[in-house]
């Protein structure tokens, strides 16, 4: 596809992740790797009411091109791209139960979720804690720099998570995938409950 039709298609996935209560009001964003570039949803925007020009395009170095300012959390799209080579798409988001698990105590931070659920495994794996900073800092850019070679995603500590894919489908359908393994998760809280095994796990590993 070309630039045109991206837009036109973070427009899309941006109105159904919205639909679905994964981004309320103005929070979350989505990018997308171009050969020339990458595409980024504006800064204060709501993933349910984008327009296609109001797409960002930023150079490889974060740079606005053209289109509305852009995110203030570019830098964590632009760690993926710049650390993860086939990631062509990123999708961060403030969703409910993601955020909620990132708030816990005693999570392990390089592989804050247990394995409970084999589509979990099989399209994020280890999900490791970035520890907190501020929105808009920059020091997230920095700590998801440092795993992004190694993960496909990352839960950011009292904020939520960042999920990379080789194409925005993929980023998306994991996210949403997240979200409800972590909803499980959350939901499994104080109770016994059966994961799944080392042996299942290394089944199910890419």
């Amino acid at each position: 596809m070309n630039a045109s039709q991206w837009r036109e298609r973070l427009c899309t996935v941006g109105r159904r992740l919205y639909q679905r209560g994964l981004c309320p009001g103005t929070s979350g964003n989505l990018s997308v790797r171009l050969e020339d570039g990458w595409l980024l949803t504006p800064t204060r925007s709501c993933l349910g009411e984008l327009l296609p020009e109001d797409i960002s395009l930023l150079d490889f170095q974060g740079n606005p091109i053209s289109g509305k300012p852009p995110s203030k959390e570019a830098f964590m799209h632009l760690a993926y791209y710049q650390h993860r080579p086939e990631a062509r798409a990123v999708v961060h988001l403030h969703s409910t139960f993601a955020v909620a698990v990132s708030c816990l105590q005693g999570l392990n931070p390089e592989s804050c979720v247990p394995f409970i659920t084999p589509y979990f495994v099989m399209q994020i794996g280890d999900l490791p804690l970035v520890p907190y900073h501020r929105p808009g800092s920059t020091h997230l850019g920095q700590e998801i720099a440092l795993r992004a070679a190694k993960h496909t995603a990352v839960l950011l500590a009292n904020h939520g998570p960042v999920v990379s894919g080789r194409s925005l489908d993929e980023a998306a359908y994991a996210t949403e995938e997240l979200e409800e393994a972590l909803k499980v998760f959350f939901l499994l809280q104080g109770r016994s409950f059966q994961g799944l095994t080392p042996e299942q796990v290394a089944e199910l590993r890419p």
